[in-house]
């Protein structure tokens, strides 16, 4: 099986901006960014979806969770609440076959609807600079939280 984005993500041979890992998971803003320091959290173990989870995998992966989202709230005192989501399977709109959590800030100006389209993308507003500097926050406040 040929390797998808986030497994050469995982290896290092496509850059990310990273705010966590560890030897289960890697945690790294999504390059569309729905809203600003909107994160994916992707199981380092080739997992297609959730309908692959077994118990370790699903306790290593989901328990972190509630750690990045604090990270990520805590990292801008403007966001006001957070989405957590995953589609699985092509049907349910999954992209790359490669289970991903997608946390996505809000913030009470930010006129997006209960339902996220998946086709939003702001990544032209976004520099390296910029990408970096929400990842460098949320990093920081992963250890606090």
């Amino acid at each position: 099986m040929a390797d998808d984005i986030f497994d050469l993500i995982i290896k290092g041979e496509i850059p990310c901006y990273k705010v966590y890992e560890d030897d289960d998971v890697i945690a790294f803003l999504d390059i569309s960014q729905v809203t600003p320091g909107h994160t994916l959290l992707v199981p380092k173990a080739h997992v297609n979806d959730i309908f692959d989870y077994d118990e370790q995998i699903a306790e290593k992966v989901l328990l972190k969770l509630p750690k990045l989202a604090r990270a990520i709230k805590a990292s801008n005192p403007q966001i006001t609440g957070i989405n957590i989501q995953s589609n699985n399977g092509p049907s349910a709109g999954q992209t790359v076959i490669h289970s991903h959590w997608h946390l996505i800030p809000r913030f009470d100006d930010d006129n997006l609807n209960s339902q996220l389209a998946p086709t939003i993308d702001h990544s032209a507003d976004f520099t390296p600079e910029r990408y970096q500097a929400i990842a460098q926050q949320i990093a920081t406040n992963i250890k606090e939280v």
